[in-house]
């Protein structure tokens, strides 16, 4: 595996040897002092309550979350699925959208990976560093640029401190599982004296190919291959039958699923009286295995006389892991180098409140490694991203933010198996967004317009001129209930794998080809929510309806070319609608305890305006939660069950997708020992150990999601 670097080792082993030295100090000081939890939020309206649908994990409930990919991570909240492709990838989708759609960010700044240029690209993003995690449900193009079309994952990360801290504070956790042998170990220690603040962290994170409760692929595909077999005869069916002649099905196990990564990330900043100045710099490192190629072959006759009977059985690699046979899974190798920083400043001249200036940069290579240990395509990206917000006193009633983002991405995929050429990308957006109070009757409104140019290396050059608008209402009925609902229009232009992809892509195993003449797609949407709130009970309603225009999506054409299905980048007009519904109910109290009792559901339906066969691709099935949480004293237990309904809406040659029961439990106690408190936890996924197919994720019938899974871990924190 990837050797971590300098800098990661750094990072991590300072924050281990700080905290235990500030630990060890703590323990002789005086009583400790209750520290307020400050979340900050992405939005700038969203300290008076937003239109927009938004969810915010934090705390204990993202300790309860936590999971190796972000949308793993995020997957249990109304309307969030995860795009998986193994335990190591698993991208966000929002409300049935995806890819380039949702925008996921590093306090306010855009990942800066390649994420969106493949669905088995890890987003750089990692959850175990985070403070909290908020979602913007719905079209977030105001503010975050046309890529926010489905919605926004921004990770809160303090890696810039805004304030200098009082004391010093910190935590240590280490957490392993049975299946996949996975073992992670984060922290974090956030500091500071005089005008001078700091913060630190880093991660380490090693697991196996993970366990799953049967084939690794599914039983509709296995029907599917059976089917066309009957079909050959002839000599083309006996050449079949030879080529395939000592194959043998994985089971039990699925290959190609192993994860090794380590980052971590230094940032200081000078804090005066009214303003302050950060700079951070992170690395991030990982190599994991592309799963998806699900058959063990045994050895030919050439390979028989090079090895003896040993090396046919499964072995193991220099790294301790599994493989298969002969054929060795394809890897990814990646690295990361990411320059943040940025400045604000409060009341920097008259009718302003604050001005706040961000700016991220990333440096990004990875490599697609063959079984044999080939380079196949070798992808890079050198990227930056800017913006400038400026937040104004009332002006006609209205209190707001104005606003521009710049960015430039340069991109390059090189190789025998690079499916996409490179590309320049830049953009300039103008944005603002405001709110007034009529009455209890509170009004947003917001404008931006964005320019976006493609410049290939070869082919023709595009740039698309784009707007979006966005009205929200938020009616207080009385003192419990709520009604807010929104209307925008928002534009996305295609991104440059939408555009210029033309070629196999290994880890996928397609070939896909774009379209150079894609036009924007534009989105008209209306959401409506209701929200109630009490002393015992929280209920929240969401509706929403969306018309896409030209919609841009890839179609599996039922073709082949060099042995490949062939995806073909089109357009078409879609609509998309859907339901959430969450609550929570305190049930009881007594004494040093309680009981809440939560429930939680979510539907989508996505049908393009034409065709014999309207569904859209990979729509997130219908999901429904139940769960409760007992807290006695030091003791916490959450238990949620979660039923994923068949998704029998299935695309032109898109195969359904069974559904599956979801049985998760997570025990934790705490201690204290003066300032530090330490909590020890333990908990099972998939405690069923039901067979988990998710209908996002792209190789969902080649790959199935992890068997019944433990996981036990300490946390201490400062």
């Amino acid at each position: 595996m990837v050797n971590p670097s300098i800098a990661s080792r750094a990072a991590f082993a300072s924050c281990v040897i700080s905290l235990a030295v500030g630990t060890a100090v703590r323990a002789q000081a005086q009583e400790a002092q209750d520290i307020e939890e400050v979340i900050v939020r992405a939005h700038p309206l969203s300290a008076e309550g937003l239109a927009q649908p938004v969810s915010v994990l934090s705390g204990e409930a993202l300790q309860r979350a936590l999971a190796p990919s972000l949308g793993e991570t995020l997957q249990e909240l109304p309307g969030v699925h995860s795009a998986s492709f193994g335990q190591a990838v698993g991208r966000p989708v929002i409300r049935g959208l995806g890819g380039p759609r949702v925008k996921v960010m590093e306090d306010r700044i855009d990942s800066l990976d390649v994420s969106v240029s493949s669905p088995d690209h890890m987003t750089m993003v990692e959850p175990f560093t985070a403070s909290s995690i908020e979602v913007l449900k719905g079209p977030s193009t105001l503010l975050y640029g046309t890529g926010a079309i489905g919605g926004v994952v921004d990770v809160h990360t303090g890696r810039i401190p805004h304030e200098v801290p009082e004391s010093l504070s910190g935590s240590v956790e280490l957490r392993g599982t049975d299946n996949a042998n996975q073992e992670t170990a984060s922290g974090r220690l956030d500091g500071g004296s005089g005008n001078f603040a700091f913060h630190v962290d880093g991660f380490y994170r090693d697991a196996d190919e993970y366990d799953i409760p049967g084939y690794a692929e599914s039983a509709a595909l296995r029907a599917m291959e059976e089917a066309e077999g009957d079909h050959h005869e002839g000599e083309e069916h006996d050449h079949e039958g030879e080529e395939h002649e000592g194959e043998e099905e994985a089971f039990g196990v699925l290959p190609g699923s192993q994860l090794q990564a380590q980052g971590g990330s230094i940032g200081a900043s000078y804090v005066g009286e009214r303003g302050f100045f950060g700079l951070a710099v992170s690395s991030y490192e990982a190599e994991y295995g592309l799963p998806g190629h699900t058959h063990a072959h045994g050895h030919d006759e050439e390979h028989e006389d090079e090895h003896d009977e040993d090396h046919e059985d499964e072995h193991e690699d220099e790294h301790g892991h599994e493989e298969h046979g002969d054929e060795e899974m394809p890897i990814l190798d990646l690295s990361q180098t990411r320059v943040d920083l940025e400045a604000g400043l409060d009341q920097p001249f008259e009718g302003v409140r604050s001005i706040n200036f961000r700016m991220g940069y990333n440096d990004y290579e990875h490599v697609e490694v063959e079984g044999e240990g080939e380079v196949g395509t070798t992808f890079a990206t050198e990227a930056w991203e800017a913006r400038v917000e400026l937040a104004h006193e009332a002006i006609a009633g209205f209190e707001g933010a104005v606003g521009m983002q710049l960015s430039n991405r340069e991109f390059s995929a090189i190789g025998e198996e690079a499916f996409v050429q490179p590309v320049d990308t830049q953009t300039v957006g103008l944005f603002y967004v405001g709110q007034r109070q009529f009455g209890d009757l509170g009004l947003e409104a917001g404008l931006r317009y964005e320019n976006v140019e493609h410049d290939p290396s070869d082919g023709i050059s595009r740039s698309f001129d784009l707007g979006a608008a966005s009205l929200g209402l938020i009616q207080p009925l009385n003192d419990n209930w709520t009604l807010s609902g929104q209307v925008d229009v928002s534009s996305r232009a295609p991104v440059a794998e939408e555009l210029y992809s033309n070629g196999p892509h290994l880890a996928t195993q397609t070939f896909e080809i774009g379209d150079p003449t894609l036009d924007e797609e534009v989105a008209s949407n209306l959401s409506v929510n209701l929200f109630y709130q009490s002393e015992t009970l929280s209920l929240s309603l969401s509706a929403f309806a969306t018309e896409f225009s030209d919609f841009i999506y890839e179609a599996n054409t039922g073709l082949e070319m060099d042995d490949l299905p062939v995806l073909q980048w089109s357009q078409q007009d879609a609509s998309f609608s859907g339901f959430e519904a969450d609550a929570t109910w305190q049930a009881m109290t007594w004494g040093n305890g309680s009981l809440a009792l939560n429930a939680g559901f979510d539907t989508v339906r996505a049908r393009f305006d034409d065709g014999d066969n309207r569904n859209v691709p990979r729509i997130s099935p219908q999901r429904w939660r139940l769960g409760a949480i007992a807290n006695w004293d030091r003791l916490t237990a959450e238990l949620s069950w979660r039923q994923v309904d068949d998704q029998d809406d299935a695309a032109v040659n898109e195969l359904p997708t069974e559904g599956f029961d979801d049985l998760r439990l997570h025990v934790s106690y705490g201690l204290s020992f003066g300032r530090t408190d330490v909590v020890v936890f333990f908990g099972g996924r998939n405690l069923t150990d039901d067979e988990q197919r998710l209908h996002t994720s792209f190789i969902k019938d080649l790959a199935p999601q992890p068997g019944r899974t433990l996981e036990a871990g300490i946390q201490v924190r400062l």
